[in-house]
């Protein structure tokens, strides 16, 4: 059997998943989107879990899709169908989730950033939205991403691909809180803090009432960028940006 590669731990209300593949960066890989899913669904049902915590080991969050995964794959192998439910699960979760970044956040990995309630960085931690580089589409971490940025970012950020640092990533609205790394466990112990401090029935209403704004649009929502998503990942474009990545090549389409 291979070995674990998110953790659950729960200590004094706080539920910690520890995303742990540093060998490819905490790429969302079927086995690691699989126990994140199952640790996710874990620490809604623990009753001593009273605030989750998304945390990761090595120094990378995650850095999106698995593209050796991806390449060549089909549709449904490629996690394209399957990760907008654990968005779906962070974003629903009626325990508030606090990301923790000590480090860089790709495409599928600044996702689940957007998706968690509060989100803190330590200020060496980097974003992208490189999607657009590989010849794929950034649709299915729009429907938590773009709640979250600027409108004038998004356009810029999603376009370009061009990396952002934790300090602009707090100006646009995706992270909460950028400190040194140093003081990075404190800062969320700070957030933990408070949080425990609200009633369980208060916060998960408290977190519905927030949600409001798309009530009832959000399968909807998720289901057309998928059927986006999957259609370029599949497609010519995007199995020959994957093929480059791989490669370490430039894709077909870049000038020469």
């Amino acid at each position: 059997m291979a070995d674990e590669l998110v953790h659950y731990a729960v200590t004094s209300g706080v539920a910690t998943i520890t995303l742990d593949s540093p060998h490819n960066r905490n790429a969302l890989s079927a086995q690691l989107r699989r126990e994140l899913r199952d640790h996710l669904g874990a620490a809604e049902a623990d009753p001593t879990a009273r605030v989750i915590v998304l945390d990761h080991t090595g120094p990378v969050f995650c850095a999106g899709m698995d593209l050796k995964e991806a390449g060549g794959a089909s549709t449904s192998a490629q996690g394209v169908n399957e990760f907008p439910a654990i968005l779906e699960q962070i974003w629903n979760s009626p325990k508030p989730v606090i990301a923790k970044l000590a480090g860089p956040a790709r495409a599928g990995g600044v996702g689940l950033v957007a998706a968690a309630d509060i989100a803190v960085a330590a200020e060496d931690a980097s974003f992208a939205f490189t999607e657009v580089r590989i010849g794929v589409v950034p649709a299915v971490i729009s429907v938590t991403v773009l709640p979250r940025l600027l409108p004038r970012a998004a356009h810029e950020l999603f376009l370009t691909g061009e990396k952002f640092d934790a300090r602009r990533a707090v100006e646009i609205g995706l992270l909460n809180s950028a400190v040194p790394a140093g003081e990075l466990d404190a800062e969320v112990a700070r957030y933990t803090g408070m949080l425990a401090l609200g009633g369980p029935n208060a916060l998960a209403a408290t977190k519905r009432m927030l949600r409001r704004e798309r009530p009832d649009d959000l399968a909807a929502d998720f289901a057309a960028m998928t059927a986006l998503s999957a259609e370029f990942f599949a497609g010519a474009e995007g199995q020959e940006g994957i093929l480059a990545f791989a490669q370490k090549r430039t894709p077909n389409w870049v000038p020469s």
